[in-house]
């Protein structure tokens, strides 16, 4: 089971406050420590943050017109300032590994508070097969993309 832990924006991430100096050496080490027990417990697959919106982009699709539109973008709650994905044998597993994060993460936040949330990412196998799939169809597609990815 994959899961996807996501990092919400702060109105410091999105004005693209930096943690440096000497005051966030703890804290960098700590998430280095925290991924580093992901990685030999052989559950981290990626992690990483993410810039701020007002480098990003949304496409709007609407019929057949494609409308770029430029962030910045507001309401920071709702947008994501960094990902974790794991790959864990259950729920439970995946609530204990986001528990350890926000204790490692909550401590450095401006605001002394994190906020997480989890998400379930869809495997090939929660699709049911169609009896009316062709051989050659999308699932075969997506399992040569899987094995090539090393899943």
């Amino acid at each position: 089971m994959r899961f996807m832990i996501i990092v919400k924006a702060t109105k410091d991430s999105e004005a693209e406050v930096m943690p440096i100096g000497p005051a966030w050496e703890p804290l960098f080490a700590e998430m280095a420590k925290y991924h580093e027990e992901l990685q030999r417990a052989g559950v981290l697959l990626d992690a990483s943050g993410l810039q701020p919106s007002s480098k990003g982009w949304r496409i709007k699709y609407s019929g057949g017109k494609r409308t770029v539109i430029d962030g910045p973008f507001t309401e920071a709650k709702e947008l994501v300032a960094g990902y974790t994905l794991i790959q864990v044998k259950s729920r439970d597993a995946a609530i204990e590994w986001t528990r350890r994060f926000v204790t490692v993460d909550a401590p450095g936040r401006y605001r002394q508070e994190s906020d997480c949330e989890i998400r379930q990412i869809f495997e090939l196998e929660d699709f049911p097969v169609d009896p009316a799939e062709k051989p050659d169809g999308w699932r075969q597609v997506e399992l040569r993309l899987r094995d090539g990815a090393g899943r």
